[in-house]
């Protein structure tokens, strides 16, 4: 007799404290296509984070055990495994505050399963390397360099030292979508349609995420790589410019 294969296509985990929301989201992706695990305990979540390396989670913010936000934070010093994060708080303060700490996206209870499926696909999408779309394999902006295939950013020294930027998904995406084009000024609504593209994301979200960016950069020794447009957007300021 031959063992049946496992669901195809990603990961998800799910963590939900409330059973029936649990159960019915994990029906919901399975059904899509993906594979998925629940808990609704962050303690237990956490664990099985590090176990089953995920390819995304789905975030409940009240939680026994750890809470949604302390076990957010663990995710984003682990990596940049997708999250996104399910509240029944609609207060645009607490959706920013999942946000800036790295979330890629936000769902408000009470919610259709079949929305949060169309989310999870979305992160997804945009989590995956997007080197073929792009022409290129890595994009080098003065001394930084965006590796599309390994969906990586790295800041090349002047000893020659090559260090990794602890971004996240979404700062990332905004990284490389400044980088793609030096110089040329993006609009916040730009911005949101290409990095944060089926996301409710408000303007303020954006600048949040760059403040953030800018804020790493600046740790890793690149300065003030990005400029702010009054009433437009951002835009890039590399010394040089090269594709790699």
């Amino acid at each position: 007799m031959t063992s049946t294969a496992p669901p195809p296509g990603p990961l998800v985990l799910v963590v939900e404290d409330e059973p029936s929301i649990a159960s019915i989201l994990t029906a919901y992706l399975e059904r899509e296509g993906l594979r998925a695990r629940q808990t609704g305990d962050g303690t237990t979540a956490l664990q099985l984070f590090r176990q089953l390396r995920p390819d995304l989670v789905l975030l409940d913010i009240h939680l026994p055990g750890i809470d949604g936000l302390d076990l957010l934070r663990a995710i984003r010093e682990d990596g940049q495994t997708p999250v996104i994060m399910v509240t029944a708080l609609a207060d645009d303060v607490d959706k920013l505050l999942g946000l800036r700490m790295g979330a890629d996206d936000y769902v408000v209870k009470p919610f259709s399963p079949p929305e949060v499926v169309a989310r999870v696909r979305a992160v997804l999408r945009r989590a995956a390397p997007q080197a073929a779309a792009k022409g290129t394999a890595s994009i080098r902006v003065g001394r930084i360099e965006i590796d599309h295939r390994a969906h990586e950013a790295l800041a090349h020294e002047p000893d020659g030292r090559t260090v990794p930027l602890p971004l996240t998904l979404t700062e990332f995406r905004l990284l490389a979508c400044l980088a793609a084009q030096p110089r040329r000024c993006f609009s916040r609504s730009h911005l949101i349609e290409h990095c944060l593209p089926e996301s409710d994301a408000l303007d303020r979200v954006i600048d949040s995420h760059l403040s953030k960016l800018r804020r790493k950069l600046q740790q890793a020794g690149q300065g003030d790589l990005i400029e702010t447009v009054r009433g437009i957007g951002y835009r890039l300021l590399p010394g040089d410019a090269l594709s790699a």
